[in-house]
């Protein structure tokens, strides 16, 4: 599973995977069925996540209702940039449809 920071044009969105990457045929897929074509994505380390998230990334990381491909685990921008510095970020990663 990884983690990623999402820049989007709706803005900042941090999500679940299984994909290796975040241009991965499977997940660019499953984004763009979300409306999401163009972003910049930023791995976080999953155990760093899984520790300022607490009990809520234990339950979207067990929701049946999403795909392993994606899981939204956070959309609310503000507080995502609150809980992560940007030297907890991995390199960015460019992708547009």
């Amino acid at each position: 599973m990884k983690v990623m920071l999402l820049l989007t044009g709706g803005g900042p969105v941090v999500i679940l995977t299984s994909a290796e990457s975040p241009t991965a045929p499977v997940l660019l897929k499953e984004l763009a069925s979300k409306g999401i074509e163009k972003f910049i994505a930023y791995e976080i380390p999953v155990e760093l996540a899984r520790e300022r998230y607490g009990t809520h990334f234990a339950v979207v990381a067990r929701d049946v209702h999403e795909t392993d491909q994606l899981r939204i685990l956070d959309f609310n921008g503000q507080r995502a940039f609150s809980l992560f510095h940007f030297d907890d970020l991995g390199p960015p990663t460019r992708y547009e449809a």
